[in-house]
């Protein structure tokens, strides 16, 4: 048969009826949730965990799309004021994503979480052995905030132990990786602890492995003066196919929370 002369398949006429159920949960979280602000177009799946009783504290951007059991979760919603959770202009929470916040977690405009991302600004506390850690509480945490642009890889985690961690603008963060440190702008993180594999050099105004900070030759004295000498590491195998070269461990300078390490060429 003549390619050209093959039936068409359509989509199941069933696949209608959650699109349908999600429009019209879209539609009533947006009239009846109290929010601390909400844009316009917004698109929430009906099996998203969010409670009505923490909606004052969501700021929510125009175009923020909701997948699928995704969760928003807000500790200690009733004893704090202001937003917890502040998803910006055309962000992106996929499948089985959840955030967590007890402080404060912004994601600028234009940021994609993939599936089964996992965003905290706190933790259980566990150092009363004494205790299940059940019963411990969470700790004081810190604040996230993700600059436009980035992009998060499936089951990527995120979590702030104390001050603040950023997430650069147009990052990515690779699948699986754990981040707990501050990460600058134009960065490719991945593994476990999370390392800076690949920077945009706006110099050289290309990709570059590691850090881009500016050859030593180019720096002031006194900074290479006073930067203590970093010690020689010999990643695994694969870190080592991954950035083609012998390498050492720094860190890039970053607000708040320490900076991610830096594989060096």
């Amino acid at each position: 048969m003549d390619i050209m002369q093959q039936p068409k398949h359509r989509e199941d006429p069933l696949s209608w009826i959650p699109r349908i159920l999600t429009k019209l949960y879209s539609l009533w979280v947006s009239a009846t949730y109290p929010f601390l602000s909400l844009g316009s177009n917004l698109s929430i799946h009906y099996s998203c965990d969010m409670k009505r009783s923490v909606a004052h504290r969501l700021h929510l951007g125009n175009s923020v799309y909701i997948a699928k059991d995704a969760w928003l979760n807000v500790t200690m919603a009733r004893e704090c004021e202001g937003p917890a959770i502040v998803l910006g202009d055309r962000c992106v929470v996929a499948r089985r994503s959840m955030i967590s916040a007890k402080n404060r977690i912004c994601l600028e405009q234009d940021v994609i979480l993939s599936a089964s991302v996992l965003i905290m600004d706190h933790a259980h506390a566990y150092e009363d052995v004494s205790l299940p850690i059940e019963q411990q509480g969470v700790t004081e945490g810190g604040t996230i905030r993700i600059e436009q642009g980035c992009w998060i890889g499936h089951g990527a985690a995120i979590v702030c132990n104390g001050g603040e961690l950023v997430i650069g603008k147009n990052s990515v963060i690779a699948a699986n990786a754990l981040v707990t440190r501050s990460v600058p702008p134009y960065s490719v993180v991945s593994g476990n602890p999370g390392r800076v594999l690949k920077q945009f050099d706006p110099v050289q105004k290309k990709w570059v492995l590691g850090s881009a900070r500016p050859p030593i030759g180019e720096r002031s004295q006194n900074d290479v003066a006073q930067r203590p000498p970093a010690p020689a590491v010999v990643p695994p195998q694969d870190q080592q196919d991954d950035v083609q070269c012998a390498t050492a461990v720094s860190c890039v300078g970053g607000a708040g929370a320490d900076a991610v390490p830096v594989v060096n060429s």
